[in-house]
C-alpha cells in the first residue's frame, strides 16, 4: 500500500527528509515495510512534533543494525518497551529532527489482526499509559499510519472487536472505581483516589471509542475524543475527606456509565 491523499501533505523539504529516512530504514536487514505514524500521519502535529516511524520486520530484528547507522540517540533492545506487542524502539536525531522508530514484528502484527477480527485481544501494561494498551493497538496503527515503503494491510474496525473491547473497558473502569471507593477513598487518600479516577477515565474513553469503532494508538487525546474531559472538574473536587472522595467517585461512575 502506498501513501494516499488522505494523509497530510508536507513541504517538499519534509517529504525529501521522510523519503531519505524511510529508504535507510527499509534497507535494514529483515525490514519489509516502513511507516509514518503519530501526529504527523494524522495531521495533528505541531512544528516541534517528532517524526514517529516504524520498521516492520520478519524473522527477527537486530537493533544493532539501527544503532550502526550512527544517528545520535538511544536504541532499545527487543522487548525493552513493555515486552509485548509494543516491543521496543529508538529515540533518535536524524538530520537535526527528532525521530522515534518503533519495532513491529510482522508475525505478531498479523496474529493480532486475526485476533481482532474475532473480537479477541489482551491487555498489556506500557510505560506512560495510564490504562495500559490493548494488543489491537498494532492493528490500529495499520489502519491509521502512512505506509512509506513496502506493503501493509489497512484493516477496518471489526464489529466483533467493537463489542468485546467496549465490554472489557467498561467493566475494567467500573472495577477500578469500585476498588477505589472501598479502599483509597475511605482512607481519605487523595493521591491514590486521583490515580484511580484518571485510570478509570482512560479506560472509559477506550470503551467509548471502541463502541464507535474508532482506533486508538495512544492516550494523548483519548479523553477529548471520547468527550470525557469533564472529569477534570471531578479531580478538582478531591479533598482528603472520605465522604468527599466517595461522592466524587460516585459522580464519576454516573458519567462513565452514560458515556457513549
Amino acid at each position: 500500500m502506498t501513501a494516499t491523499s488522505s494523509f497530510p501533505l508536507f513541504s517538499a523539504d519534509d517529504e525529501a527528509f521522510l523519503g531519505r529516512t524511510a529508504d535507510v530504514l527499509a534497507a535494514l536487514p529483515t525490514v519489509e515495510a516502513v511507516t509514518l505514524g503519530g501526529s504527523r500521519a494524522q495531521g495533528t502535529h505541531g512544528p516541534d512534533s517528532d517524526w514517529d516511524m516504524a520498521v516492520y520486520y520478519r524473522g527477527g530484528f537486530d537493533p544493532g543494525s539501527l544503532r550502526a547507522l550512527g544517528w545520535p540517540g538511544e536504541v532499545s533492545g527487543i522487548g525493552e518497551w513493555g515486552g509485548g506487542v509494543f516491543n521496543g524502539g529508538a529515540w533518535l536525531t536524524v538530520e537535526g529532527r527528532g525521530v522515534d522508530v518503533h519495532y513491529r514484528d510482522l508475525d505478531v502484527v498479523e496474529h493480532e489482526v486475526a485476533e481482532a477480527g474475532e473480537g479477541r485481544f489482551h491487555w498489556e501494561p506500557l510505560m506512560f499509559h495510564l490504562a495500559g494498551i490493548p494488543s489491537y493497538l498494532v492493528v490500529a496503527e495499520l489502519a491509521v499510519n502512512r505506509v512509506l515503503r513496502g506493503e501493509l494491510p489497512r484493516p477496518a474496525y471489526p464489529d466483533a472487536l467493537r463489542a468485546a473491547a467496549a465490554e472489557h473497558w467498561r467493566g475494567t473502569a467500573a472495577l477500578t472505581l469500585t476498588y477505589a471507593k472501598a479502599n483509597h477513598a475511605k482512607r481519605g487518600s487523595v493521591t491514590l483516589t486521583a490515580g484511580a479516577l484518571a485510570t478509570a477515565a482512560a479506560q472509559s474513553a477506550h470503551a467509548v471509542l471502541a463502541t464507535r469503532g474508532e482506533w486508538v494508538t495512544n492516550e494523548k487525546t483519548l479523553l477529548q475524543r471520547a468527550g470525557l474531559t469533564g472529569v477534570d472538574a471531578l479531580v478538582a473536587e478531591l479533598k482528603p475527606e472520605p465522604e468527599t472522595l466517595v461522592h466524587v467517585l460516585e459522580k464519576a461512575e454516573a458519567i462513565f456509565g452514560s458515556a457513549s
